[in-house]
C-alpha cells in the first residue's frame, strides 16, 4: 500500500475535480513547483495508485445495456475473478463477501448482447455456479471524486 503525504492527496484531489488540469495549475493551487508535481503525478502513475483517464457515459456511446451480475462460485475466487476480468465488456470486478462470491459490472450494447455474453462467456466457465443479473433502468449517479481520506 502507497502511503500519501499531504502533497500527493491534494495532487489527488486536484485530478478527481479534473483530470485535465495541467501541473503549473494544480502546482499553484497545492503550493509546489510545476517539476515536482509532474514528478509525483508520474510516479503515482507509475506506482498503480492513479489512472488518469476519459471517463464516457456508457449511453451515449451506444451502450444502452448496463448490469451488476453477483455470482455464486466454486473453486479459487481470486483465478476466476482474473478470467471475468479479462472479458472486454466487464469494467468493475470484486471479490466478496455475503450472498454472492463475485460481483461484476458490465456494458453492452444492447440486450441481445446481454444475453450472449451471460450465456456464451460467463454462465460457461465452469466455477460459475449461479449468476443473478441486476439490469440498471438508469443510472444516477457515478463518480470519482471520493478524495484520498
Amino acid at each position: 500500500m502507497e502511503r500519501l503525504d499531504a502533497a500527493n492527496r491534494a495532487i489527488i484531489e486536484e485530478l478527481q475535480r479534473d483530470g485535465r488540469r495541467s501541473y503549473s495549475a494544480i502546482a499553484e493551487a497545492i503550493g509546489l513547483s510545476e517539476a515536482a508535481v509532474r514528478q509525483r503525478v508520474q510516479r503515482l502513475r507509475e506506482s498503480g495508485v492513479v489512472q488518469i483517464v476519459a471517463v464516457t457515459d456508457p449511453k451515449r456511446v451506444g451502450f444502452s445495456r448496463q448490469a451488476l451480475v453477483g455470482i455464486r462460485a466454486t473453486g479459487d475466487l481470486r483465478r476466476l475473478a482474473e478470467k471475468l476480468a479479462s472479458i472486454a465488456e466487464i469494467d468493475y470486478v470484486v471479490v466478496c463477501a455475503g450472498s454472492f462470491d463475485i460481483l461484476v459490472e458490465l456494458v453492452c450494447e444492447d440486450d441481445a448482447h446481454l444475453v450472449d455474453l451471460l450465456n456464451t462467456t460467463i454462465r460457461s466457465l465452469p466455477e460459475v455456479r449461479e449468476a443473478e443479473t441486476f439490469v440498471y433502468l438508469d443510472l444516477t449517479k457515478q463518480t470519482y471524486t471520493w478524495g484520498t481520506r
